[in-house]
């Protein structure tokens, strides 16, 4: 039997898969279709310090090969989540890993603050939300700023945190390394590629919004891209995500360098998708004889 475990910041993962944020709700809605247990972690939807109701609609909309979403993070705050979804997925034996959006550093560190005695794993800290004290630019995409945000939720963390990336920048090794400055326990990317569809019928934007996020198999080059960059760039262990489906998919982000994977839009058109991945990876490793997963993890330099 291989061994399939792999360690992030000291949390053990019985396989490297996981469900992408904002992709699998926080675990509910798909558990007639997964089991849960059979998944190294349940990352949840975004959650902020007060309720969101999101942008207007229409918010989603399908391109070739994947699809735009402009959802805005609707969610029901933190008190609804720590009543409702911590106790539902702590009947599983799986990690879990809160997502965290806010649009102030206050925001952030108010849910993360509340967080540090819910039995939760890991913390991720999405920081493509739009930072509205700064005009709106997202602390994702300001090294400086996403380096301030990564200081401020150390203080209040108790659970390692785990830094987002935003794609939607000139030089992704630039934000690693101010994450990783920051004092980032771990790294996940990529979050969605800015895109923008137009209703030739109707000449108009097909989302409410005009642009939303790109996701699905069209970014996986980009994003293995990415991980393979950041991978070469800083020492923090990382999670790659971006258009995987399958089983070969999620291998190529960990020959790049990702300890783990995300799995998002693929739950959309495979609600089996996470578990067939990760059967996936343990059927690569024996027919490659590969007896434990950490010895592909960045193999391609």
């Amino acid at each position: 039997m291989s061994n399939t475990k792999v360690t992030l910041a000291g949390v053990e993962l019985k396989n490297p898969v996981m469900t992408a944020s904002g992709t699998f709700g926080s675990g509910a809605e798909y558990s007639e279709f997964v089991d849960l247990n059979k998944l190294g972690g349940v990352v949840t939807k975004g959650v902020a310090n007060v309720p969101w109701p999101g942008n207007p609609t229409p918010r989603v909309t399908e391109t070739a090969s994947g699809m735009l979403n402009a959802i805005g993070l609707q969610n029901p705050g933190i008190d609804l989540f720590c009543k409702r979804d911590i106790p539902f997925l702590k009947q599983y034996d799986t990690k879990i890993i809160v997502n965290v959006c806010g649009k102030s550093t206050e925001d952030y560190c108010e849910v993360v603050e509340r967080l540090a005695d819910e039995p939760v794993d890991l913390l991720e800290i999405n920081v493509s939300c739009p930072n509205v004290k700064e005009g709106g630019i997202a602390f994702g995409q300001n090294p400086q700023a996403l380096e301030a945000i990564t200081k401020e939720v150390k203080k209040y963390a108790k659970q390692p945190i785990i830094m987002k990336l935003s794609p939607n920048v000139t030089d992704i090794t630039e934000m690693a390394k101010a994450a990783e400055a920051g004092g980032a326990d771990i790294l996940s990317l990529i979050n969605t590629l800015t895109g923008m569809k137009i209703d030739i019928y109707r000449k108009t934007f097909a989302l409410a919004n005009k642009t939303g996020g790109m996701s699905g198999p069209a970014v996986k080059p980009v994003a293995v891209r990415m991980v393979y960059q950041v991978a070469q760039a800083v020492g923090l262990p990382i999670i790659g995500m971006g258009g995987i489906a399958t089983a070969e998919d999620a291998l190529e982000f960990i020959m790049a360098g990702a300890t783990a994977v995300s799995v998002g839009t693929a739950n959309f058109f495979n609600p089996y998708a996470t578990v067939e991945i990760a059967e996936g990876i343990e059927r690569f490793m024996e027919q490659q004889n590969v007896e434990d997963i950490n010895q592909l993890i960045g193999v391609v330099k």
